[in-house]
């Protein structure tokens, strides 16, 4: 009798299990099936960058976003595979000659920047850590220069999410305002390349606003952007210096290597030339979903922690580098 009436409960327990799945997976399906299928149809020719992340935005805004705990690093993840892909269709020689082309400016635009950003970090009376966050966001590689610079200053969550969601409704910005900027300018493809891999935060939003420019500035706007993005190692050094922390947890992106290695094989080993074409439409793909994904990550709760005083440096940093930036570009380039 004892051992039926144990079986019964361990039955019972089991149903309850099963009831309890069942419903919260009616209860999640649906908002899983939309969200999965408006992440496929980011893969269709109708869609492109910037409507990408928009369709994110609206998403997450309607029905919140399912898998907002896996979205960070789903999100950089793909985006690092797909700069990874875009280096099967871009030429070695022609990069190295954009990238040397965009030194000096990088040089200038990131020391710029950061005093520019502290200064007026400052003025507007902003957390300090969450000010030089969103000045270094700024001046290098938007999220990724913020993600790798937070352990060195032992920023705390809140300090790190402001900088970030600043940085990210920038992005989503610069997507939309910058093409359109570019022909209202009468910028070449080249002069383009160049601004936009300087004064656009994240790698994603620059190859995205520079694809709808046309094949020459995605390839100038793609090198100059991952050239730039090696900053994050001298400039995570200098910081531990002055928080007077260590260096060991800064995270050094080994992807670039694989993009030049990318560039390599396409450049040099042309019997695998059909296969590299055919990886590179894959890899623009890849960063579509990608802006999806960063989107999605906009929810409403990101955008109310930002604030006014972070969201105002942010924006006047940013016009400030875009104008110092454009202005360099129309004089040299």
């Amino acid at each position: 009798m004892e051992q039926t009436a144990k079986k019964n409960k361990t039955q019972l327990r089991t149903r309850i299990e099963q009831f309890k799945i069942a419903g919260l997976e009616k209860n999640i399906s649906i908002r899983d099936i939309i969200f999965f299928l408006a992440t496929f149809f980011c893969l269709t020719p109708w869609v492109t960058p910037p409507l990408a992340l928009l369709l994110g935005l609206i998403t997450t805004q309607i029905m919140g976003h399912p898998f907002l705990h896996l979205n960070h690093k789903v999100t950089s993840l793909l985006l690092q595979a797909s700069v990874v892909g875009l280096g099967f269709g871009i030429n070695f020689e022609s990069a190295l000659k954009a990238g040397n082309d965009g030194f000096l400016f990088t040089v200038l635009s990131i020391a710029g920047t950061l005093a520019f950003g502290g200064i007026i970090g400052k003025l507007l009376s902003v957390e300090t850590k969450t000010s030089y966050l969103i000045a270094t966001g700024t001046a290098i590689c938007g999220g990724s220069a913020i993600a790798a610079i937070s352990p060195v200053i032992d920023a705390q969550e809140n300090q790190t999410s402001v900088a970030l969601g600043t940085v990210f409704i920038l992005n989503a910005s610069a997507l939309f305002l910058f093409p359109e900027m570019g022909k209202w300018l009468q910028l070449t493809p080249h002069q383009f390349g160049l601004w936009a891999a300087i004064a656009i935060h994240d790698t994603s939003s620059v190859i995205g606003a520079a694809g709808k420019y046309g094949p020459e500035a995605l390839q100038i706007a793609t090198t100059v952007k991952l050239a730039r993005t090696l900053w994050i190692i001298p400039v995570a050094f200098i910081t531990s210096m002055l928080f007077k922390q260590k260096m060991n947890q800064v995270k050094i992106p080994w992807f670039i290597g694989l993009f030049v290695a990318a560039m390599l094989i396409h450049t040099y080993l042309p019997q695998l030339r059909p296969l590299t074409i055919a990886i590179a439409p894959l890899a623009r793909s890849g960063l579509t979903v990608t802006l999806f994904l960063i989107g999605a990550g906009l929810s409403r709760k990101v955008l109310k922690n930002v604030g006014w005083q972070p969201l105002l440096q942010g924006i006047a940093t940013w016009i400030a580098i875009s104008i110092a930036t454009l202005l360099m570009v129309l004089r040299v380039a």
